[in-house]
C-alpha cells in the first residue's frame, strides 16, 4: 500500500479501468465481506473517505456489486419501489398474495401495515385513525406498546345508527390501548340528515378541537372502501343499497374517509359531502403521512382514484393490486 500523503492526490478518473475496478473490488470487500467502515477503509487503502465512498457507489452501478434485498416477512421490495416511483409515494408495503381468499389477503396487509406503524422513527406522538374492518384489523395486528404513550384520535363521525355484527367504530380505542397512549373520539354521526346539522356541530369547541386535532396530526392512517351494499357504512345504517346504487350511477369507485370519489378521485356527490363529519380530503394530498391501507381486487378501482388524486403518500397492499396501480388500471379495466 502507498503512504497516504501520495494516494489522496491520485485522481481516481485517471486509473485505467484494470485499477479503478481493482480499488472498487478492495473498498467493497471490506465495506461489505468485512463489516469496516468508510473511515477504516480509507485508513487501510490510503485514500479520503469521499474516495471510498465514490469507489462504493460506481462499484454498485456498474455491476461489481449487487445487492438484493430478501425479506424474511411476505413482502415484495421489487413492486414497493415500483411503486414509490411510479406514484411519487413517500414509502409502500406490498404483501405477497394469500390466495383468493380476500378475508385472508386483508388481514395479510392489515398485519404488514402494524407492522410498518410500529416501525416508524420517530414514532409520531399524534396519530388519526379511521374506522371500518380493514382499520380494526390493522389495530388486532398492533405489537402492544408500539408508540407507548401515543395519542389518537378519529378522524371521522363514527356512532352507528344501528349495531352492526362485527364492531368497526372503536379503531382508536384499539390503537391507544395498543400503544399504551390515549383515544380522542369524535362523538358524532359520520353522516347526519341535513348540511346545516353538520354545520352546527362543526361549531361546536369540542367538535372543532377533534377535527383540529385529526388535521394536525403528522400521520393519519385509513381504509379505502369499495362500492358495495355490504359497507360498513350500510352496515351501520348511514346508506342503503339504493345509496350505493345512485352512487354508483354517478360514477363512484368507493369512499375515502366517508366520502365517495370517481376514478379521478373527484367527490361525486357534494351533498353527501356536506352532510359528512369528519377529515375533509383536502386535507391528504399534503399531508406528512398520509397512510392507505387496502386489499383485495374490489379495491382497486379506489386505490388507483386516490393515487390519482394524492390522497394518500404511503400505501399498503397486497401484490396483485400494487401490479394493477403500476398498470394504472383498475381490477375491469
Amino acid at each position: 500500500m502507498s503512504p497516504r500523503g501520495e494516494v489522496d492526490e491520485i485522481d481516481l478518473r485517471s486509473l485505467s479501468a484494470e485499477a479503478r475496478e481493482g480499488l472498487m473490488l478492495q473498498a467493497a470487500k471490506n465495506y461489505y465481506d468485512l463489516d469496516h467502515t468508510m473511515a477504516e477503509i480509507a485508513k487501510l487503502m490510503g485514500l479520503t473517505r469521499w474516495q471510498v465512498a465514490r469507489l462504493l457507489k460506481d462499484a454498485r452501478e456498474q455491476g461489481v456489486v449487487r445487492i438484493e434485498i430478501v425479506p424474511h416477512l411476505q413482502r415484495r421490495p421489487d413492486l414497493e419501489s415500483a411503486l414509490q416511483r411510479r406514484w411519487s409515494l413517500r414509502d409502500a408495503v406490498v404483501v405477497r398474495d394469500a390466495g383468493d381468499d380476500d378475508a385472508l389477503m386483508t388481514e395479510a396487509v392489515a398485519r404488514a401495515a402494524g407492522q410498518w406503524l410500529a416501525a416508524l422513527t420517530p414514532r409520531p406522538p399524534l396519530v388519526g385513525v379511521s374506522w371500518g374492518r380493514t382499520m380494526a384489523a390493522v389495530a388486532h395486528w398492533l405489537p402492544r406498546r408500539w408508540n407507548d404513550g401515543v395519542e389518537v384520535v378519529l378522524l371521522n363521525g363514527a356512532m352507528n345508527i344501528r349495531a352492526a355484527a362485527t364492531r368497526t367504530n372503536n379503531v382508536a380505542e384499539l390503537f391507544a390501548l395498543a400503544g399504551n397512549g390515549r383515544a380522542t373520539l369524535l362523538p358524532v354521526p359520520a353522516i347526519v340528515g341535513r348540511a346545516e346539522t353538520r354545520a352546527v356541530l362543526e361549531r361546536d369547541p369540542v367538535i372543532a378541537g377533534v377535527l383540529a386535532m385529526g388535521r394536525e396530526a403528522p400521520l393519519v392512517c385509513f381504509g379505502l372502501g369499495a362500492m358495495s351494499a355490504g359497507s360498513v357504512l350500510v352496515e351501520s345504517g348511514y346508506l342503503d343499497e339504493r345509496d350505493i346504487a345512485r352512487l354508483t350511477r354517478a360514477g363512484a369507485v368507493g369512499d375515502v374517509l366517508g366520502r365517495f370519489i370517481d376514478a379521478d378521485g373527484r367527490p361525486v356527490d357534494p351533498s353527501l359531502d356536506d352532510r359528512t363529519i369528519g377529515l375533509g380530503h383536502d386535507a391528504l394530498p399534503d399531508h406528512p403521512l398520509a397512510v392507505g391501507v387496502a386489499a383485495g381486487a374490489r379495491k382497486h378501482a379506489v386505490v388507483l382514484a386516490a393515487l390519482r388524486r394524492k390522497l394518500l403518500n404511503v400505501l399498503v397492499t397486497d401484490e396483485t393490486t400494487a401490479a394493477a396501480m403500476l398498470e394504472g388500471r383498475r381490477a375491469d379495466g
